[in-house]
């Protein structure tokens, strides 16, 4: 059979029409994930069950044909693994036991130890691998250790990870103990995942825009050279997508830097700008605005053809800028993707 798309285009092959997938594709919008995660019962159960989360896995790609799907998980189940409590508050989101003294940190677990709360991931990777459609790439993911890091901090998501850096002026020796646990961590959990039968993997940043000069470079950009040079190392050839959100002028060279086969952006930053600074590197992925998924109609169309168009003369796999939102109109996915495959 001939190579997945996806896979294609992350060896840096330009196809005249860029494979797409979609942040976020296995969610909210959809009514059979709400069936589903009602027949779980809660978010965290559905995530721990393999056949109710390899079945919102599957949905999307039922329905629209994507070109990959991504495990259906959360990023805060690493921490859970490493030993934090973690729950989820109903339209809030989620909530950590926090980590902010040396004794907080002595109770989380080695690196090593994670693989028992996380093997029930592992099943669900393990059935998507059997139950995808032979065309559809399987893409595994983790939160990148920083992202990760600022939620442990405050015990949630905060507007900008205020937390987080507090820490780091006020103890930056333990802040990087912490960070330095969730990149073993996170080289573990995605190993196994590879194992299972991950074709790809993604590290999602999604605070990197928070760091700036000396503190991206270290907390973001190093992290990340060093996850994917292991991965690497453990699993030749595997591609890696690198996605430090709003990482602005950091995007350029970040994937030389770090090794990354692909580096997805938002959509804060021009598709033009991007062809002319960082797909001159390799294959990138994005970045249509999430709103167009909510409001749909021409100016998604246009858009997504801009993008298309932008990106064509290099390696591109067509995606939003950030997870697509609980209202978006699951009609307005189609149209998207139809406006990409030139279909309208």
């Amino acid at each position: 059979m001939a190579e997945k798309t996806i896979l294609r285009a992350l060896k840096g092959e330009v196809l005249p029409t860029p494979p797409i997938w979609m942040m976020r594709q296995a969610g909210r919008y959809l009514p059979e994930y709400r069936a589903t995660r009602a027949q779980a019962g809660d978010f965290l159960s559905l995530c721990y069950n393999p056949e109710l989360a390899a079945e919102v896995t599957l949905q999307p790609i039922r329905r629209y044909g994507f070109d990959a799907a991504i495990l259906f998980a959360d990023i805060l189940l690493l921490p859970q693994a490493l030993g934090a409590d973690l729950w989820f508050v109903t339209g809030e989101g989620p909530r950590l036991s926090t980590v902010t003294t040396q004794a907080d940190f002595d109770v989380l677990k080695p690196a090593s130890e994670v693989h028992e709360v996380l093997s029930p991931i592992y099943e669900t990777v393990k059935i998507l691998s059997r139950e995808l459609p032979a065309e559809t790439t399987l893409i595994g993911f983790a939160g990148a250790p920083w992202t990760v890091a600022t939620y442990m901090i405050a015990g949630r998501g905060t507007p900008d990870q205020g937390p987080a850096h507090a820490l780091i002026a006020e103890n930056r020796p333990l802040f990087e103990a912490l960070l330095e646990r969730l990149t073993e961590g996170t080289i573990e959990y995605l190993s196994k995942q590879i194992e299972a039968g991950a074709e790809v993997v993604k590290l999602f940043d999604s605070w990197a825009g928070s760091l700036s000069g000396a503190d991206f470079d270290r907390y973001a950009l190093e992290p990340a050279r060093r996850i994917i040079a292991e991965l690497k190392a453990r699993h030749p050839g595997i591609p890696v997508i690198a996605f430090p959100r709003e990482a602005g002028e950091k995007y350029v060279g970040f994937a030389r830097a770090t090794g990354a086969d692909c580096v997805a952006l938002d959509n804060s930053v021009s598709p033009d700008w991007a062809a002319a600074n960082v797909q001159v590197d390799g294959c990138v992925q994005g970045n249509l605005a999430s709103k167009h998924m909510v409001t749909g109609g021409d100016a998604l169309v246009a858009e997504a053809r801009e993008i298309v168009k932008a990106f064509s003369k290099g390696p591109h796999i067509f995606n939003l800028g950030h997870g697509i939102t609980p209202d978006a109109d699951p009609e307005n996915v189609q149209l998207m993707i139809d406006a990409v495959r030139g279909k309208i």
